[in-house]
């Protein structure tokens, strides 16, 4: 017996019950309508028909028909083969959002959930633990970002990679997607300079405890906050606080983001063709980032955004790996096992010797810099791109001609001589065989003159 037919044998009786106590003039027909939870009239029909057929007249005539807005037989075996063939690795919400962008399906969630359950293709859920409160969300967008990797197989047929995510804390709203070969501070950077470029500015970023991230003095405890990495200088430049979690229950909002991912991007991926790590990033701007913002994104608490623009664009020379170096005798500055020519400059006649700055870009292209200024510009293989400051002459045959003692004691803020050196007016050079005046000479005539 199934449960429609224990709930009508336990209408029927609270019928016959309330039908008797209406005709003692006990209740109205109002009152025991209200009990059964119809109307008036449904009663008094019913009265009718218990009168005329007796308990036969109280069968529910929909008990057994097919009701006409079933679900058709035909969409459902469609629906059915298309997950056995096509998506049995798939959640019954990833696979009805695919049946519907994909295939034309318009049947509901609910209802292809119980007809997979039926054909025991899917398990029905456990039932969840017991409600743990999560932290409250940021009121605003910007206020807090969440950055972190998780390392899984992404891409059929090629090994596991690191997934770069960057998150807004009030919305789940992902700013940036990357996938890499290794999460650490080149990654980082590439992730942080794309949202940063894109939205502004951000109050605060909350990240694990990486070395990347983070100098942990002694394992297990707390990080340094006197010694600070590539990005912790950074951030710090830009006036971004770096928060560290110290447990993945602490990073739960990333940790569940995560969890959607490993189960539906690898599938994405497999559905639109992605074969290479350079298509996945382009297809994940272009395409999946939006989609799984509108699937999963909230809305902020209140209104507006706490991103600010960078105007002058500080972001672009203090997102990048710098680090100092001496420049050698022979303008060469030495950057992982190459050396880097400076080219001549109108700044100073030579650098040797000069404390220089080399910045290395998330792309792997270097400058160099003297101060605010930049030097040079050099590819990954150390090639110059194209010199800032250029002038005719020879830096190296500047500095050959030069007194070796001169060359020691070259000041590093000595200015160019072309940039300094006045012309001379209305002079000419004596001949090196005379002799020069004495000064006195020129006192003893002028009283005669006058």
């Amino acid at each position: 017996m199934g449960t429609a037919s224990i709930h009508e044998g336990v209408r029927r009786m609270r019928f016959s019950d309330l039908l008797e106590r209406t005709e003692a003039r006990e209740l109205t027909q109002e009152g025991a309508a209200e009990l059964l939870g119809v109307s008036v009239r449904t009663f008094q029909r019913w009265a009718e028909r218990y009168e005329a057929e007796g308990d036969d007249g109280l069968v529910d005539r929909r008990m057994g028909r097919r009701s006409p807005r079933r679900a058709p037989e035909a969409e459902l075996e469609r629906m059915l083969g298309l997950f056995r063939d096509k998506y049995a690795d798939f959640t019954v919400k990833h696979f009805h959002e695919q049946l519907q962008k994909r295939h034309d399906y318009v049947l509901g969630y609910t209802v292809t959930k119980l007809a997979l359950q039926a054909a025991g293709l899917v398990r029905k859920a456990p039932k969840r633990s017991a409600h743990r409160k999560k932290r409250p969300r940021r009121p605003l967008p910007g206020m807090l970002l969440h950055q972190d990797g998780s390392r899984h197989v992404w891409i059929e047929d090629l090994p596991a990679m690191d997934l770069i995510v960057t998150m807004d804390d009030a919305t789940s709203e992902v700013y940036s997607m990357l996938l890499v070969e290794e999460e650490g501070t080149a990654s980082t950077f590439l992730a942080l300079r794309e949202v940063i470029g894109e939205r502004g500015l951000f109050c605060a970023l909350y990240t694990d405890r990486g070395s990347h991230y983070f100098l942990t003095p002694k394992a297990g405890e707390k990080v340094s906050k006197t010694q600070q990495t590539q990005v912790g200088r950074a951030l710090s430049h830009l006036g971004i606080e770096h928060i560290a979690a110290y447990s993945p229950q602490a990073r739960g909002r990333s940790e569940r983001l995560f969890g959607t991912l490993q189960d539906r991007l690898p599938k994405e991926l497999r559905l639109a063709g992605i074969k290479t790590v350079e298509a996945a990033n382009a297809w994940l701007k272009a395409h999946y980032i939006a989609e799984h913002n509108a699937a999963f994104a909230i809305k902020a608490e209140q209104q507006g955004t706490a991103f600010v623009a960078d105007r002058h664009e500080a972001w672009r020379e203090a997102l990048c790996v710098i680090e100092e170096r001496t420049v050698a005798n022979d303008n060469t500055v030495a950057w992982k096992g190459r050396r880097l020519q400076l080219p001549e400059s109108r700044l100073r006649p030579h650098f040797v010797r000069a404390l220089v700055r080399v910045h290395e870009y998330p792309d792997g292209t270097v400058s160099v810099f003297l101060g605010p200024h930049r030097l040079a510009r050099f590819s990954a293989n150390g090639q110059q791109i194209s010199p800032d400051a250029s002038q005719p002459g020879s830096v190296l045959g500047a500095v050959k001609d030069k007194p070796w003692r001169a060359r020691k004691r070259a000041s590093l803020t000595a200015p160019a001589r072309a940039a300094v050196e006045t012309t001379r007016v209305g002079t000419e050079k004596r001949a090196s065989n005379r002799t020069k005046k004495p000064a006195r000479r020129a006192d003893q005539t002028a009283p005669s003159m006058a």
